[in-house]
């Protein structure tokens, strides 16, 4: 009897080690693809050129769609179309048998490939780390550059008003 109760918490503890391991990959996967779909098709296959990138092959060829954008009023009205936009996905497997899928705005279906091959890199025991620190890193350093050089020009911008008030009685 104690002996089972024993096994059953090994058990528990084995799932809940599994189920943590796998929400920090979701998030690092979710952290990369942000910071990729902000990135230059240019910029990601610059920072790739760097790796000897392992067998891969295209699972879906790089293709242009539309996708339905839903807009609410306030945040909390009733949804309503707002318009389309145009799209582009892809998606690889690596040799080692790690799948990646790539979308961005716009029609840049090799931009959409490169994201693929980056995610199914980021999921890969081989090539998580190195892609982590070679292309996700100093993409995601370029972008909070761009975006603090946006604010401080925003910034500069600024206009403070006041009211005078007149003497008047």
């Amino acid at each position: 009897m104690k002996l089972s109760i024993i096994i059953d918490n090994f058990n528990a503890a084995s799932s809940v080690d599994q189920v943590t391991q796998h929400n920090s990959q979701q998030a690092q996967r979710k952290a990369a693809m942000a910071v990729l779909a902000h990135a230059e098709a240019g910029e990601i296959a610059a920072r790739l050129r760097n790796f000897t990138l392992p067998a891969h092959q295209d699972l879906r060829a790089p293709e242009n769609g539309l996708v339905m954008l839903r807009g609410r009023i306030g945040g909390d009205g009733a949804p309503f179309n707002l318009g389309e936009a145009t799209v582009s996905r892809a998606a690889v497997r690596l040799a080692s048998g790690e799948v990646g899928f790539g979308y961005t705005l716009g029609r840049d279906g090799e931009k959409a490939r490169l994201i693929a091959l980056c995610d199914a890199l980021v999921q890969s025991r081989d090539f998580g780390g190195l892609v982590e620190r070679g292309v996700i890193a100093p993409l995601r350093e370029q972008l909070m550059v761009r975006r603090k050089q946006a604010a401080e020009e925003t910034a500069a911008t600024k206009v403070d008003f006041y009211t005078m008030v007149r003497g008047e009685g």
